[in-house]
């Protein structure tokens, strides 16, 4: 299975997005399911997860505004992000938890302005 990430894009402050995260084959197989995020001169972090279960749990800078949601059938794990801040502006991608190489992909580019 291959994940790849989709839906970024420029918003302005307080703007929405959602994001999505498609998985090549049956994403059922992958217990725990996450967003990290990079934005420039900084370390990738874990923003988000979502247990094969339902289970989320969100990073303090982001709870209460973004929503993880997985759909199995569909093979998709979304992201679906809210009163978006310049400071959320990064590359966003989609791996398992604990993170694998093999799942990294290119990510989508989420640009906030003030």
């Amino acid at each position: 299975v291959q994940l790849q990430a989709s839906g970024g894009g420029l918003v302005q402050a307080g703007g929405f997005l959602r994001l999505s995260c498609a998985g090549s084959g049956s994403i059922s197989s992958l217990n725990v399911v996450g967003w990290y995020r990079q934005a420039p001169g900084k370390q990738r972090e874990l923003v988000a997860g979502i247990s094969s279960g339902g289970r989320t749990d969100y990073a303090d800078s982001v709870k209460g505004r973004f929503t993880i949601s997985r759909d199995n059938a569909k093979n998709t794990v979304y992201l679906q992000m809210g009163s978006l801040k310049p400071d959320d502006t990064a590359i966003y991608y989609c791996n398992t938890i604990p993170s694998r190489e093999i799942y990294w992909g290119q990510g989508t580019q989420v640009t906030v302005s003030s």
